[in-house]
């Protein structure tokens, strides 16, 4: 099955593109198909535990099984200014990622 995927931020940068295609497997997980762009590009496995996934545009886990024609957005941790405890919720990595993709996408 044909899998498009879109890079955000430091992986755009570091794969010097913001999409391309991937075939993979029938079954295969979002996780199957970082495992496999990790293979090719050995300098993303130290992103492995931070990475988010969003198939068409939803948030998923890791073992979200994906589909002909599937949109896999990979979306690296955002940085940001420390936020206060009372805060974490509105101001929380995911948070930030979420509308950051949100509005890219």
């Amino acid at each position: 099955m044909t899998i498009r995927l879109r890079f955000f931020a430091s992986l755009r940068e570091r794969l010097k593109m913001s999409d391309a295609t991937h075939e993979a497997a029938a079954g295969a997980t979002a996780a199957d198909v970082w495992s496999a762009l990790c293979r090719e590009h050995p300098d993303l496995e130290p992103l492995s535990g931070s990475v988010s996934f969003a198939v068409n545009r939803e948030y998923v886990e890791r073992l979200h099984p994906l589909h002909d024609g599937d949109e896999l957005a990979l979306i690296p941790p955002v940085s940001g200014g420390a936020a206060s405890s009372a805060d974490n919720s509105s101001r929380s990595p995911t948070n930030r990622q979420a509308l950051h993709v949100r509005d890219r996408l």
